[in-house]
């Protein structure tokens, strides 16, 4: 518990650097660009992250688990060898799949706008599929300060100022352009702090047979990390296909505003990984469970009131990136509620994808599946009714959140039997926390805009985070703001 606590502080400190970086480029590209490119530009990195993440070939989660089963904790040469496996493998499939993508680049781009220069975008899948391998390497070692560094810093920062200088350059490929350009700035970061503690492998050499088995061993947990991320841009996709490209501009905005809380998942999932391959090869399935729950109540604790200060006020917030982008608020609340209610499924994910691959997969599965059928029938709807784009959006975002929602309940469940251990993350102090902040918040949006947002959206989260750190919190909770757990050498 105490290498969680601190590395979710550590990435949690990263959280706050990402809000940070992330809301200048939102507010530079709504701004600059318009709606219509920021559109055209979400389109390419659904199909572009996609790719990037079935390349993987699992190694983002499962790398963990090799390194634990070969030895890596007592050979530091055999550790090497094992992730520049992976590295080669994200390597050949990223490059194969970049040099399709690039010959064939409508999949990208479904309105058939784009330039040459935007096609180079594909460059960025080998680079993130090796970022991902390299920073899973990383978190093996309990080291969090390379992903804050790489992902929190790096990449937000390059991406919102290489934005800003491009548009003066090249500004129909701009967007593309600072995107590759910050995933490469990314992965330069994460390769210099691998090789600084892995260093070069030492007789060791590419094998068929070796990578034909990780990448057979992976494709379950390539499949559960391409869909666990295909949800959140499925939705995306299909508005792509029945909506303008200004509204999927403005939703891509909602998704991206939303996402913040999302990330607060990334902050323990780095170290998670590592500590439960640690216990079960211990067969410590009761401390399992325990830490599941406990992370679990940690990210909705976060998330929810970090949701509530952003969605409240949610016109405000959309209206920051320009006027035309408040049309997007209905779909702000819903993808922000979707949050909340998929962070049960994310930690039970953490442990399902060693103890029952396949069966978390299955579920992962059907969960897309019913999250496809419900935004093709919202978008069915909407045409019978003659419902405009926003409307569209809206329902996509709510069809996300009822199919998310369910599969928090399937894989806790699952978890919960096969531990012998309940895996139960909610608590009612949430709501009694989230009540009077949403009261708060009403007496907020009475104010000018300006005074709404600087006031009301500290307001929130103070009155939130007041409530729950004196209702909600017990003293294994508080853990996660102590430095040091029992007072001697135990860091935390």
């Amino acid at each position: 518990m105490a290498a969680l606590a601190k590395g979710g502080r550590t990435n949690f400190f990263g959280f706050l650097l990402r809000l940070a970086a992330r809301l200048p480029f939102l507010f530079i590209a709504g701004r600059l660009y318009g709606a219509d490119a920021l559109g055209r530009f979400a389109s390419a990195l659904v199909i572009v992250e996609l790719i990037a993440m079935l390349c993987t070939m699992g190694e983002k989660r499962g790398l963990a688990q090799r390194l634990s089963d070969g030895g890596a904790d007592s050979d530091p040469a055999a550790a090497t060898c094992i992730v520049f496996d992976g590295l080669l493998v994200a390597l050949l499939f990223g490059s194969a799949a970049a040099a399709l993508l690039y010959l064939f680049p409508a999949p990208m781009f479904p309105s058939g706008v784009f330039t040459e220069a935007d096609r180079l975008i594909v460059l960025a899948i080998p680079a993130l599929a090796m970022t991902e391998i390299a920073l899973a390497a990383q978190a093996y070692r309990f080291d969090i300060v390379t992903t804050v560094r790489a992902r929190a810093i790096v990449e937000p920062w390059s991406i919102s100022i290489m934005a800003g200088v491009l548009f003066y350059l090249i500004p129909d490929s701009g967007l593309s352009m600072a995107y590759l350009f910050s995933i490469i700035a990314a992965a330069l970061t994460a390769f210099w702090a691998l090789l600084r503690d892995y260093g070069l492998p030492r007789d060791w050499h590419p094998s068929l047979k070796r990578m034909t088995r990780l990448t057979v061993r992976g494709l379950p947990l390539a499949s559960a990390d391409a869909i666990e991320w295909g949800t959140r841009r499925l939705d995306l996709f299909i508005l792509g296909l029945f909506a303008a490209p200004a509204a999927v501009g403005v939703y891509y905005v909602a998704q991206q505003v939303a996402s913040l809380p999302q990330k607060l998942k990334t902050s323990f999932e780095p170290i998670l990984g590592p500590v439960i391959t640690r216990n079960l090869k211990e067969k410590n399935y009761a401390a399992i469970a325990a830490q599941v729950c406990q992370v679990g109540f940690w990210i909705i604790a976060a998330q929810a009131g970090i949701a509530l200060a952003l969605g409240v006020p949610g016109e405000g917030v959309m209206g920051l990136v320009g006027p035309g982008f408040v049309a997007g608020t209905g779909a702000l609340a819903f993808l922000l509620a979707a949050e909340v209610v998929a962070a049960t499924a994310v930690v039970s994910e953490a442990a399902l994808v060693y103890v029952a691959r396949l069966r978390n997969l299955s579920i992962s599965v059907a969960t897309i599946l019913l999250q496809a059928a419900l935004t093709v029938g919202v978008m069915v709807l909407a045409d019978r009714y003659g419902l405009s784009d926003f409307y569209r959006a809206a329902g996509a975002a709510m069809s996300l959140m009822v199919a998310l929602g369910l599969m928090s309940v399937a894989k806790a469940w699952l978890l919960g039997r096969i531990l012998g251990h309940k895996v139960n993350n909610w608590r009612w102090a949430l709501v009694w926390a989230a009540a009077p902040a949403v009261v708060v918040g009403f007496v907020a949006t009475l104010l000018p805009e300006w005074a709404e947002l600087l006031f009301g959206i500290p307001a929130i989260l103070l009155t939130y985070g007041w409530i729950i750190w004196h209702k909600g919190f017990g003293p294994e909770d508080r853990v996660l703001f102590r430095r040091n757990i029992g007072g001697g050498d135990n860091q935390a």
